[in-house]
């Protein structure tokens, strides 16, 4: 990211007002790193062997499903992104002037819980490469009190990351996609050369029911990174290419997705029990020689800090605008230290660690979901935000609307999330719809959720786009916001 006032130090002082124009510098190709780090994670191998196991999915239909969930989801993540160069601000701030300032703090705080679990399924999978590594490496075997040092370990790292901000998290996004590229290459090289081709295509069609699942299934993954899209691109100019935007998101992410999932998926041919394990990573101990596992797992391993660094980046915003009253870096240590418990119990009690994250992804998609159906209705209308407005969280405010909440926005989107839930099904919950449709059975509640949530709102009566303040975005850091004053003061 080029360098301004506000980022050219290790630590990043912005918080979620308006970033005033002469500091929004950067360039749309620093976005494409972002989105190959969001990917990396061996998550998407574990996922690649459940559309052969579980889906019972060929090698063709897996390379389906790998090309069409990252333009799917992304290509929302991309969309969803232009609002960051209209408005400046992060997601969940851009999110007032649509709920209102009161009504924010519902999607803000069912988006900031379900990021929670997100981040604890990637601390798990960080603690377990470790003790993977430390297994091959020196043969210590795992227990109970080494899986805790672990996992301290990874969170710790990841607060480093997340709490120094944008500049530290694009930087360590840059280097770690190079080394993935280099090291894919060699695992997709050694499977190229040991792999049984003859088995893997002749593997059995799965049914056209079973690729929609699996293209929902990986795709919501995608979706979880959604509102989080506007954080990563608050710093580009107003005149950014809104195509770049969404070209860099869907590419990034595709080269990780496409390789990741069908490596999955030939390496489930050898192993069916792996989308089965219950750790999502000691398998390539033992489908890999150590010279390329230890090195990927090494690779891997930073590439699921930067994951966890970016959702927690993010979770700062959502709980600053929530109302906690501390600078952003300190609001990041909330969600690391629940992480770390949360994470605690995962590696403690679970017995199948992906059955619990398929379970997981399906609940948190529509959670995501029933804001990015109310918020992407609202940019059809809706070209720039007004800082100012965002920053003023009183009754003066052009955003306060009724009472500090937008009816159609908050009622749009209540619906939308109660919509989909009743069209998912999960090993936790199973919505009463689930059974007997399409939806339900294609794993399609986030879809229904997007769906429902945008088109209500489209319908209902809203209020007036307000005309943007006549004051610059630099007068907006002296608003009476206190979350604003406080973030740029305290940190």
């Amino acid at each position: 990211m080029s360098k301004t006032a506000e980022t050219e130090g290790a630590l990043e002082t912005r918080g979620i007002e308006q970033v005033p124009d002469h500091e929004r510098t950067a360039r749309t190709r620093e976005l494409f790193p972002t989105w190959v780090g969001a990917n990396i994670s061996v998550l998407l191998l574990t996922m690649g062997a459940s559309l052969v196991v579980a889906y019972h999915l060929n090698i063709w239909q897996a390379l389906v499903v790998a090309v069409v969930a990252p333009v799917v989801s992304y290509g929302l993540v991309g969309l969803i992104g232009i609002a960051g160069k209209r408005g400046g601000a992060p997601g969940m701030a851009l999110s007032r002037a649509v709920f209102g300032q009161r009504g924010n703090l519902l999607p803000g705080s069912l988006i900031w819980v379900a990021r929670w679990g997100w981040e604890t399924i990637n601390a798990v999978t960080g603690a377990y490469a470790m003790l993977t590594i430390l297994d091959i490496v020196l043969g210590v075997r795992a227990n109970s009190v080494l899986d805790m040092v672990m996992l301290l370990a990874f969170v710790v790292a990841t607060f480093a990351i997340s709490g120094l901000g944008i500049n530290a998290v694009q930087k360590c996004n840059k280097y770690a996609t190079y080394l993935f590229g280099a090291f894919s290459v060699l695992v997709l090289g050694y499977l190229a050369v040991n792999t049984d081709w003859s088995e893997v295509l002749d593997h059995s069609a799965g049914s056209t029911a079973a690729v929609i699942t699996g293209i929902g299934m990986i795709a919501a993954g995608g979706v979880s990174w959604i509102p989080s899209a506007p954080d990563f691109t608050r710093y580009l100019p107003r005149t950014a290419s809104s195509k770049a935007i969404v070209g860099t998101a869907v590419g990034g992410a595709g080269v990780v997705v496409l390789p990741m999932v069908l490596m999955g998926a030939v390496m489930a041919v050898a192993t069916p029990d792996l989308a089965s394990a219950a750790d999502p990573v000691s398998f390539l101990g033992e489908i890999l020689p150590t010279w390329i596992a230890v090195p990927y797992l090494l690779i891997a391993l930073i590439g699921m800090l930067l994951i966890n660094a970016m959702s927690m980046y993010s979770a700062g915003f959502t709980a600053q605008t929530l109302g906690f009253k501390v600078p952003r870096h300190w609001a990041v240590s909330v969600n690391a230290v629940i992480s770390l418990v949360f994470g605690g119990v995962l590696m403690l009690v679970a017995t199948s660690f992906m059955g619990s994250f398929i379970a997981f992804l399906s609940l948190l998609a529509v959670a995501f979901s029933a804001w990015v159906g109310v918020f992407g209705a609202d940019m059809l209308r809706r070209t720039e935000y007004d800082g100012a407005a965002m920053a003023d969280t009183t009754r003066t405010s052009a955003y306060w609307y009724r009472g500090g909440f937008s009816p159609a926005a908050v009622a749009a989107w209540a619906a939308g999330l109660a919509g989909g839930l009743l069209f998912t099904t999960s090993d936790w919950f199973t919505g009463p719809l689930a059974k007997n449709n399409v939806i339900g059975e294609y794993g399609l509640g986030w879809v229904a959720t997007i769906v429902i949530s945008g088109l209500l709102y489209l319908a209902l009566p809203k209020p007036a786009v307000p005309a943007p303040s006549a004051r610059p975005a630099e007068a907006a850091e002296t608003e009476t916001d206190a979350d604003a004053e406080r973030v740029t003061a305290g940190a």
